[in-house]
């Protein structure tokens, strides 16, 4: 399975992904050029050779109307912590009178600028995707409206060619798993529009939650919001690196002198079809009512359970009872016996260790004339199917009084 392995010990940020991805491609300079054949207002793509604690890399330099990100303002060092700009700088519309002489963007603007790209639809929809985490995280962690977050001029565009940049070359790339290290977040403060805030910045925060991450010794904000977003958006999973037979090797270069190597690391190859370990735990029960059964395993698939399903068996004294069967991971055994003894009759619960062969699984947004509509697509052992989720079809034809059946042809129609 062609999978591609992100090692993030030292963070993430948009360029140094698009650094790392574009030494994955066979002609990093010809993409350069493709990216700034795009057309993006007042967008320069440059690359150059970096080298980092004797490691040499790739550093993107992305400039808007000449002038790079973090050069419109004086960036505060102190002589032992680094702290710098987010690479998108926001404004509250309530604030605008404090800096007049810059143009803000809203989302409404960051859709109309992406719209009139000319991208593939399935890139056009990544990187709206992407935007809209990062614009949903801000929204979160300050307490406004998606609508009343408005992005600094050059911290918008900024933003827009990096996650243009990373789509672009993760489709042309086409892994069909994306696995995350664990996610180095920095330590310390950084600076922004409204002052100094602890790292990871709250929209950082927010974006990746349940991700696995950790502060260090190194003081700065080592993963920004874009490159946070981007992480969440193409991750399949996160977790230590997989045992894969590496074909190339690529290193993104940020711009901070660090004592570790500042860069993002990335590696491409291919990985065996996935296997894991499960629990199976059950329960024979002859004393429960039907909706008891069913309120029991949704309390379970609520705390985490992979399935829960039922087999009707024959009990002593001939009484006709219920097999009760939950599978989950070896870390969810004590919720998952604490929610079958609550809300089951049973005595006592029987757990088998299994191994378990699966397919790969993947949730894209695939946009229609009626709406969004989330699909499965599910690979490996030679097999790739894709599915479209009951629930967004079901909308579909209920508002537009169609039939089942042509609503999920109007979702797995390919753009």
């Amino acid at each position: 399975m062609k999978t591609l392995y992100l090692d993030c010990g030292m963070g993430a940020a948009g360029d140094m992904l698009t650094a790392a991805l574009l030494e994955l491609t066979d002609s990093p300079q010809g993409w350069i050029e493709r990216l700034n054949a795009l057309g993006i207002p007042g967008v320069v793509y440059e690359k150059s050779a970096s080298e980092k604690c004797g490691i040499t890399g790739t550093h993107v330099t992305v400039r808007v109307n000449g002038e790079e990100e973090g050069e419109h303002e004086h960036e505060h060092e102190h002589e032992h912590e680094h702290e710098h700009e987010h690479e998108h700088e926001y404004e509250h519309e309530h604030e605008h009178e404090h800096e007049h002489e810059h143009h803000h963007s809203g989302m409404h603007d960051i859709e109309e600028i992406v719209k009139a790209l000319p991208l593939p639809e399935a890139v056009r929809a990544d990187v709206l995707a992407v935007y809209g985490l990062i614009a949903e995280a801000e929204s979160a962690a300050h307490g406004v409206p998606v609508t009343e977050i408005h992005f600094h001029e050059v911290g918008t565009m900024d933003a827009v060619a990096d996650v243009t940049a990373v789509c672009l070359l993760m489709r042309a790339l086409a892994p069909e798993e994306v696995v995350v290290s664990p996610i180095h977040v920095g330590a310390g403060h950084v600076r922004c529009a409204h002052g100094i805030l602890p790292v990871p910045a709250p929209a950082t925060a927010y974006l990746l939650r349940g991700a696995p991450i950790y502060g260090g010794g190194v003081k700065g904000e080592l993963c920004t919001p874009t490159g946070a977003a981007l992480l969440r958006h193409f991750a399949t999973r996160f977790g230590e690196m997989p045992v894969m037979r590496v074909s190339s090797i690529g290193y993104g270069m940020g711009k901070k002198d660090f004592t570790a190597a500042n860069c993002v690391r990335a590696f491409l190859g291919e990985t065996e079809d996935r296997t894991d370990r499960v629990l199976e735990l059950s329960c024979n029960v002859d004393d429960m009512t039907a909706e008891a059964i069913a309120f029991a395993a949704e309390r379970l698939f609520a705390g985490g359970a992979k399935e829960v399903y039922t087999v009707p068996v024959g009990m002593k004294k001939s009484r006709p009872g219920t097999l009760l069967c939950v599978l989950c991971d070896e870390a969810d055994r004590e919720r998952m016996l604490q929610l079958l003894f609550r809300h089951t009759t049973t005595i006592g619960v029987r757990e088998c260790p299994m191994r378990r062969y699966v397919l790969d699984r993947t949730m894209e947004t695939r946009y229609t004339p009626y709406g969004e509509v989330r699909v499965k697509r599910t690979s490996g052992y030679g097999v790739t199917r894709e599915k479209a989720e009951y629930d967004d079809l079901a909308r579909i034809a209920q508002e537009q009084e169609i039939s089942l059946a042509e609503a999920r042809r109007i979702a797995e129609a390919r753009s």
